[in-house]
């Protein structure tokens, strides 16, 4: 067994590949961050969640900063853009993160280089969905390039996240502020590749995205659907596969009863139209189905 504590990045796959009906999906390693086991578990005892996952010396667990790569007829599409490397060593050290590409690559950060081994380029990407915009899931939007100008990722690309969540990431208190930095998504309206939606919506054929609000109020999950199969990128409404029951609830989310009644509502769908459900802060488990044992759900084909 792991020992989930000792976990490095350099231990993960950069890239897991699977089919999903007609279509390829990837599933990126785009590094770890490391974050305090009682906020990400919100009011469940630590003897419970650490059975799960066990906490460091700093009461800080791993999480992973995985992404979606899906090659749809007329797009390569991202999910989610991990951490980028924008921010300084300070905060690297709070946030235990580990995304760096590996010296000498060329490459901003991790992220990029799963890219690569999954056989293309950043300017390949012709789409970037981000579930919200906190740091952890919409910082590599951009990168700092080595003059010290913060540039786009995926220069081709249209990004798409929710009107709302773009207002309130632009509207932040004392409680949201932290989670909010304007150089990972304002670059992006800046250079006119900013789309934003009202609601649920098909981005491109195949690919669409539905309200999960909880985590923040307009949080969105997206769907990946190929024949008779579906995928659901979950984002932080179930950030972890120890995250299954329904109240284990982050106290990072500032809406925990909505994160409920999300959770519920989506996990009833999975059960019955047999989702794929994709992680995107597990450490090890990129993805697997769920099945109703009466008490709640159980992870079942795991990978």
């Amino acid at each position: 067994m792991t020992d989930l504590r000792a976990l490095h990045a350099a231990d993960l796959p950069l890239v897991r590949t699977r089919q999903l009906g007609s279509t390829r999906i990837h599933a990126l390693d785009a590094g770890l961050q490391r974050l305090d086991g009682g906020a990400m578990f919100g009011v469940v005892p630590k003897p419970l969640w650490e059975r799960r996952i066990p906490a460091d010396e700093r009461n800080r667990i791993p999480l992973g900063l995985r992404c979606l790569l899906v090659e749809t007829t007329d797009d390569l599409v991202l999910i989610e853009t991990g951490l980028g490397n924008k921010e300084n060593e300070k905060f690297v050290g709070i946030y235990g993160i580990e995304n760096a590409a590996p010296d000498g690559s060329g490459l901003p950060d991790r992220l990029h280089e799963a890219i690569r081994e999954a056989g293309f380029r950043a300017d390949d990407v012709s789409v970037v969905v981000n579930t919200h915009l906190h740091f952890d899931h919409a910082g590599g939007n951009t990168f700092r390039d080595e003059g010290g100008e913060v540039r786009l990722s995926f220069p081709r690309a249209r990004y798409y996240v929710q009107r709302r969540e773009w207002e309130y990431a632009h509207g932040t208190n004392e409680r949201t502020r932290a989670s909010y930095l304007a150089h990972n998504f304002d670059p992006v309206e800046a250079a006119g590749q900013l789309h934003l939606l009202n609601g649920e919506a098909e981005v491109v054929p195949g690919i669409s995205v539905f309200m999960t609000p909880g985590h923040c109020p307009f949080h969105q999950s997206v769907l990946v659907r190929s024949g008779e199969e579906t995928a659901c990128f979950l984002g932080d409404v179930i950030p972890t596969m120890a995250h299954l029951p329904l109240a284990w609830i982050m106290g990072y989310d500032v809406e925990p009863l909505r994160t409920l009644e999300s959770k519920r509502a989506l996990l009833r769908r999975a059960v019955a139209e047999r989702w794929l459900l994709v992680s995107t802060h597990d450490p090890l488990t990129a993805w697997g189905y769920v099945e109703d044992e009466g008490k709640g759900v159980v992870l079942m084909d795991v990978e």
